[in-house]
């Protein structure tokens, strides 16, 4: 098994972070600042059914299968919203490709994350996903909805309706809503980080439903997320580049018309030296949403704030200068 494919550990960054891998093994990273109640799980194990399939039928093809080996279920890929082209080529798209779920990466108030081991038996073609399902409406605590869903709007009058109300139905849509939000933005984000390389989120490899499959980023052999910005160390020299590459992300998503709408340093992570964002259901149109700038502010100064509390200097973050910029990038003046 491989380590994650865009994991550098040659970028400057390993011997300043304290954050080391002995570290990681003693806690476990979490997608985002809900309160989550983790769950044990173990190291990933090593693949399984190498060589022959154990059917004697092309491992490409699940012909010839009646059920997936033990312990693993097909891929969900057919029959699911795909991730934007082109597409990684980790991607396994192969029909014979099956899932292994390996644990709980974090539990939250809207949704649970899992590890999830996609594999084409017979091979060494593996990609590690983070599968992130969204609850149901009898267990959702979707607490902070009203404003982000502002802009937002469904076709049918009774849907619309029954979302405002937050009956059972209405629940369900705002489900829909959250996870095909993510799926969207997650692909919007990923094609511009990877024409412009300033700002970086994982691959949304499929949409099921209220199921959404990322690229999970971290270490693919151990399956340890990679940290939370608020677990990073490092010297000033350090912060002075995370903190220019966040004033590089919050530009790009400015410049989309688009704010996260939540951002923390506990749902940003930091993999090979790099900024990624995560945890984006709740992502605001600025332009359609009556509070878009409100929101553009809130992440900068959420972020600003950590920062400075870690030496970063005032006059290099200018908290009230950045927010008139990306004010302006987005159109609001």
């Amino acid at each position: 098994m491989r380590k994650h494919p865009d994991d550098s550990r040659d970028d400057g960054y390993d011997d300043g972070f304290d954050d080391g891998r002995a570290r990681q093994r003693r806690g476990r990273r979490r997608f985002d600042d809900d309160e989550p109640h983790h769950l044990t799980r173990g190291r990933v194990p090593a693949a399984s059914f190498e060589g022959p399939h154990p059917s004697g039928a092309d491992a490409a093809s699940p012909a010839g299968l009646d059920t997936p080996p033990p312990g693993t279920e097909w891929s969900t890929w057919e029959g699911s919203l795909h991730g934007p082209d082109p597409r990684p080529d980790w991607v396994r798209t192969e029909a014979g490709a099956v899932d292994t779920e390996l644990g709980v990466v974090k539990t939250g108030k809207e949704a649970d994350v899992f590890l999830v081991r996609r594999h084409l038996p017979g091979t060494g073609e593996v990609s590690m996903l983070a599968a992130k399902r969204y609850r149901d409406g009898g267990h959702r605590m979707f607490h902070r909805d009203a404003g982000y869903l502002e802009g937002r709007r469904v076709r049918r009058s009774r849907e619309m309706r029954a979302m405002t109300r937050r009956t059972a139905y209405g629940k369900e849509l705002i489900a829909g809503q959250w996870a095909a939000a993510e799926f969207d933005a997650l692909g919007r984000l990923w094609r511009i980080g990877a024409e412009t390389g300033l700002v970086r989120v994982p691959y949304p490899v499929q949409l099921l439903g209220t199921e959404l499959m990322l690229e999970f980023i971290g270490d693919w052999q151990t399956g340890v997320a990679a940290p939370r910005l608020a677990q990073v160390r490092t010297d000033p020299a350090g912060y002075a580049d995370l903190w220019r590459q966040m004033v590089d992300a919050l530009s790009t998503l400015a410049r989309a018309q688009v704010a996260h709408g939540d951002l923390s340093p506990y749902n940003t992570l930091v993999c090979g030296g790099r900024l990624v964002l995560i945890d984006l259901p709740q992502i605001v149109d600025v332009i359609a949403n009556p509070r878009g700038a409100e929101f553009l502010d809130r992440d900068v100064r959420t972020v600003a704030a950590w920062f400075a509390a870690r030496g970063v200097p005032p006059e290099t973050i200018d908290v009230d200068g950045l927010a008139e910029r990306l004010r302006a990038e987005a159109g609001l003046r």
